[in-house]
């Protein structure tokens, strides 16, 4: 048995709606909340307590992509975790390789792109992201809950796809001209120009072309924009046959890999390290045009 069909990586509030409590059906609610730490740099906090308190879609779950999707011995936040890791995550939320799966957050729909990703990097495609997310659900006055959800554990079998991912050595080869692709990066504006930025070294990959994943969605629904507008933000790169999106941690990047897909783009891929690699090494340059 299987959940029910999906045909894109993004779904209506009210498609939602009319399925929920299917068999083989599952919602993930994947909220990750910002916070500045006493040094002025961002951190990061699991979304479980805002879940449990301030409410939920009716019968979602609760995916920590903090700690439980993400590798605990990476060198940087958010490192996609191993494939038995992300295994191992995905069963623990009651979603085998039958589970037709809606993932949303309660920010911008990033950390949703997120776990989306991460879902299709590991050979999973039965998933979707809640277009406008819990901020849209709200606002048409659904239904929501509160308290934690326990889900019931099952298997799950990861399939690595790693063309979905790039390396340090992959980017610095674009930028070289040693290898073919396009750069975007999904930062604010500027932090791209180096205006601003909380890391040492500020700026953007040489080449990069500048896509705010902020900037995808409409602020008032936090509903992704309709395709021409989508069109028009990316439209310097879309003939490009690879494409690679990037970030501080590849999380913006992945809402920018969502929007891509979105507008048919089959070759796409994120830098896992992004900015929080790149900047670190002194010798990777970065350009500033603030």
């Amino acid at each position: 048995m299987t959940g029910p069909l999906i045909d894109s990586p993004l779904v209506s509030t009210q498609w939602l709606a009319d399925h929920l409590g299917a068999d083989q059906f599952v919602v993930v609610d994947a909220t990750v909340l910002p916070y500045t730490q006493p040094s002025g740099r961002p951190g990061y906090l699991s979304g479980h307590e805002s879940y449990v308190v301030n409410g939920h879609i009716p019968g979602a779950v609760f995916a920590d992509l903090v700690d439980e999707f993400s590798d605990p011995e990476g060198s940087y936040p958010f490192t996609s975790p191993s494939a038995d890791g992300f295994a191992i995550a995905a069963g623990a939320l009651g979603i085998d390789n039958g589970t037709t799966v809606v993932v949303y957050d309660a920010v911008a729909n990033q950390w949703a792109s997120r776990l989306w990703w991460l879902f299709r990097a590991f050979g999973y495609d039965r998933v979707a992201v809640l277009d406008g997310g819990y901020a849209k659900w709200v606002a048409e006055e659904r239904e929501t809950d509160i308290g934690h959800v326990e889900p019931s554990a099952v298997s799950f079998t990861a399939v690595e796809r790693p063309e979905l991912w790039v390396t340090k050595a992959d980017v610095a080869a674009i930028v070289n001209g040693d290898a073919a692709g396009a750069l975007v990066c999904g930062i604010p504006p500027k932090e791209f120009t180096g205006e601003e930025g909380s890391r040492a070294r500020r700026g953007h990959i040489p080449g990069s072309h500048s896509v705010p994943a902020g900037r995808l969605v409409d602020r008032a629904t936090n509903a992704f924009l309709d395709t021409g507008r989508l069109r028009e933000s990316f439209a310097p790169v879309l003939s490009d046959e690879r494409i690679v999106t990037y970030c501080n941690g590849g999380i913006a990047a992945a809402a920018d890999a969502l929007a891509l897909t979105l507008l048919g783009h089959r070759n796409v891929a994120i830098y896992d390290g992004s900015l929080n690699e790149w900047a670190a090494d002194a010798t990777a340059e970065l350009v500033t045009t603030a």
